[in-house]
């Protein structure tokens, strides 16, 4: 470790030590550590997805709800892969480090993520501490958004083709009306998806928030492409600890960047924390 390295995680320590709360804030990155795929630009996505390549289709084609209307077959191949991958994953090490932080804390942590892989829940965060600011494909809804109703995916095994990437099995329904599910995620052009659930946890950090006088963010592997996760952490009024590999710059000054991934960072702050008396 570089002395300038060492100086950005000492002064990242210092910055928990003061803490009384944890708000933790993650984009994709934070799962690549897990083994999960990197969607960034289209040569990631369709190394992931040989068989989306194949036929040119986007990141943003396929997590599209017309998707679902053109051909759910495909869609529900790509959606139910994905369901399958993030069930088998078990979340990295970093995971336990910010729970171990956490759990010093008087007021614990908080979660804010734009990911929609579960992982936080798996890892054993508290499932009512936790944002999940674009959904979760671990909830489903109705593609005639029906009631506004969601409902857990816990029952749906789905069983996908890889090499043409499409659905084999049934097809998910509305247990209301029998019409075609989709998950309960915030896609590209999507002006259907349900956000209540996501309203509700939005409303017990709001609650949680107004306790904790001196919170710091450790924001995770959130990039600039969709810049929801780094504008939440910055509008929190409190200091910033931000890991990430390619644009870890802060702009405000007493906030800290570590250029690292996310199991690398919270690794060096583990140990710096460790050497505090």
């Amino acid at each position: 470790m570089t002395d300038e390295m060492h100086a950005r995680v000492q002064h990242a320590a210092a910055l928990i030590e003061q803490a009384d709360g944890l708000i933790v804030t993650a984009g994709a990155g934070m799962g690549v550590d897990s083994g999960l795929p990197d969607f960034r630009g289209p040569e990631g996505f369709w190394g992931a997805y040989p068989a989306l390549g194949h036929a040119g289709i986007r990141f943003e084609d396929i997590a599209n709800p017309q998707a679902f209307e053109d051909d759910p077959y495909l869609a529900w191949g790509f959606y139910g892969h994905r369901l399958n991958l993030y069930r088998a994953t078990e979340p990295h090490e970093g995971f336990r480090i910010l729970r171990d932080i956490a759990d010093k804390l008087p007021h614990g942590a908080f979660v804010f993520t734009s990911n929609v892989d579960g992982q936080f829940e798996k890892a054993g965060f508290d499932e009512e501490c936790i944002v999940e600011c674009h959904g979760s494909i671990h909830h489903l809804q109705c593609m005639k958004n029906c009631f506004e109703y969601t409902w857990s995916s816990a029952g749906f095994r789905p069983k996908v083709d890889e090499q043409s990437c499409r659905i084999t099995s049934a097809l998910p329904v509305c247990p209301l009306c029998r019409s075609l599910a989709r998950p309960n995620i915030l896609m590209f052009g999507d002006w259907s998806w349900m956000r209540s659930r996501t309203y509700q946890q939005q409303l017990q950090f709001r609650r949680w928030r107004q306790e904790v006088a001196r919170p710091v963010v450790i924001e995770i592997g959130a990039g600039t492409a969709i810049p929801s996760v780094r504008a939440f952490g910055e509008e929190q009024g409190c200091p910033l600890i931000r890991i990430n590999k390619r644009e870890w710059q802060v702009r405000r000054a007493g906030d800290v960047g570590l250029p690292a991934g996310g199991l690398e960072g919270m690794r060096a702050i583990a140990e710096a924390l460790a050497g505090k008396p």
